[in-house]
């Protein structure tokens, strides 16, 4: 385990390549602030897809096959976002749509899959399988129910047949592939936990109502919803006591993480990528506001529409995208979803994923070897609009799939496309787009958001106050939230609203 560890924190320490597609640049030097790194940010994302809104009701918690989200990378690109569903495993489903395309591929898991998707996978050619070291898709935790007297719930009597066959066709499956089978999960850089919270209250879509309510109290709001993600998501995401958390890794033969330092160090490092979630989450709270339609569509295919819950989703995959980003001033993430005509079978409800991005340098570049002042700086030569790639543009140059006219194709970033991109965004088909729109019709003379509000044939959801929440003033009562000197409500919350009421006619690495 040392051995491992070592090549890990060395590997860490070299600098990245010249050529490496989806970092972009080297960034030996550091730009505005700290930036997630591709184990954990591909970490992050799964955690997240587990969590992707389901279309038919939660199983039983009596149910033994726990949800899975699972990131699909190739060449440091990610080309999969997928979750179980009502029939399909995560891995199952990804197994169905690249098939044999997974050769050579990372795959990140939010669990340790079970035996059903890992004998496919490893088949498929895989060259490498990583999980989130906690309960496993086969529960260990909740057959505790099998002998709810004992006191220890995954001592050995307690773990059922089902789990215990799976434990071990697992480890013959990981000791005979070829495929490297490993926990990989990163420490995070040093105030990166403190970074990604500060400007993650200070998000468009807090700065949206801000301006609607200039009696909201933001930050009050922030922190509620963050403290709110943490307890979910902890209580989701880690197991409970140190004692079970050990238990378990040892049933998955993870043994060596169960020794100190490692151990402690494991729960740590899992800790703060929660509070990293957390603090994304909170960043566009969901209580009486969405993303709305601006207007309608002329084409039949746009009148499709995705849940408040999924749009939401979608989003705050984006807002994790945005913090790898190579810009030093501002980060934007995007991710673009096409919705297909299969749904039930995967936990996505028929959208596939086309393609994601982070505004970055061109590729091959060396990270300060372009401008890196923006509009505060007089002297244009010296700023960075002209060289770099936005998020949108990534998405679209390495998506996994063609645009196709039947389909419709859904944008979702974080901030308002500038001008530079809105003829892309016409010309490859886009027909949704979901995002803030605080920059709208502002001309910043490097760059520029006004050809936004004149696109009549995109589907434009902003992020802006429930249709629901009555208009009629109140002198405590703005937005649908209470101003300085009430408590706050909930109690009309948008969540579950549909964005329009009309439809189509057809609807340390160690092994």
């Amino acid at each position: 385990m040392e051995d491992s560890n070592k090549r890990s924190r060395a590997e860490q320490g070299r600098s990245r390549p010249r050529g490496d597609s989806f970092t972009q640049t080297d960034s030996r030097i550091r730009g505005h602030g700290p930036r997630l790194s591709k184990v954990n940010l591909f970490t992050l994302l799964s955690l997240w897809m587990e969590l992707f809104p389901q279309e038919q009701p939660e199983e039983d918690d009596s149910q033994q096959v726990r949800g899975v989200g699972l990131v699909v990378v190739r060449d440091g690109k990610v080309v999969g976002l997928h979750c179980s569903g009502a029939e399909l495993h995560a891995g199952q489903a990804a197994i169905i749509q690249h098939g044999a395309r997974l050769a050579s591929c990372q795959l990140y898991f939010s669990r340790r899959p079970c035996a059903s998707c890992l004998k496919m996978i490893i088949n498929a050619g895989v060259s490498q399988i990583s999980f989130w070291p906690g309960d496993p898709e086969i529960s260990l935790l909740k057959s505790a129910s099998v002998n709810p007297s004992n006191p220890h719930p995954n001592s050995p009597s307690n773990v059922s047949e089902e789990a215990e066959l799976d434990a071990m066709t697992v480890e013959k499956l990981k000791s005979n592939s070829r495929s490297h089978i490993c926990v990989l999960l990163q420490q995070l850089e040093p105030d990166l936990v403190q970074f990604i919270d500060e400007t993650s209250r200070e998000s468009d879509f807090i700065e949206r109502m801000a301006d609607d309510d200039p009696k909201l109290k933001t930050h009050t709001l922030f922190n509620r919803e963050r403290r709110r993600h943490l307890g979910d998501f902890t209580t989701h995401f880690l197991v409970s006591t140190s004692q079970q958390h050990k238990d378990i890794l040892i049933q998955m033969g993870l043994d060596n993480f169960c020794a100190e330092p490692y151990f402690s160090n494991l729960r740590q490092n899992m800790r703060e990528l929660v509070e990293v979630l957390a603090a994304v989450a909170a960043g566009l709270p969901q209580q009486l506001y969405g993303f709305y339609r601006e207007q309608l569509a002329t084409s039949l295919c746009h009148q499709e529409e995705v849940s408040q819950e999924v749009a939401h989703h979608c989003i705050i995959q984006a807002r994790l995208l945005a913090y790898r980003t190579e810009d030093p001033k501002l980060g934007v993430g995007a991710v673009i979803w096409a919705k297909g005509q299969s749904v039930g079978c995967s936990g996505t409800g028929g959208l596939h994923l086309v393609g994601c991005g982070f505004n970055a340098y061109p590729a091959g570049s060396t990270y300060g070897e372009y401008p890196q002042m923006d509009t505060k700086q007089k002297d244009r030569k010296r700023r960075k609009y002209g060289y770099i790639i936005h998020a949108e543009q990534n998405a679209l140059t390495f998506r996994m799939r063609d645009i196709r006219a039947e389909e419709p194709t859904m944008l979702f970033v974080t901030k308002c496309p500038c001008d530079e991109c809105v003829p892309l965004i016409r010309g490859a088909g886009i027909t949704h787009i979901y995002t803030s729109d605080q920059d709208r019709d502002k001309d910043k003379e490097d760059i520029s958001y006004l050809r936004f509000s004149s696109l009549k044939d995109i589907s434009r959801f902003t992020w802006r106050r429930s249709q629901s929440v009555s208009s009629a003033p109140s002198p405590h009562l703005a937005n649908g939230y209470v101003g300085e000197h009430s408590s706050w409500t909930e109690q009309e919350s948008s969540k579950g609203k549909k964005l329009c009421t009309r439809r189509s006619r057809d609807s340390p690495g160690v092994s």
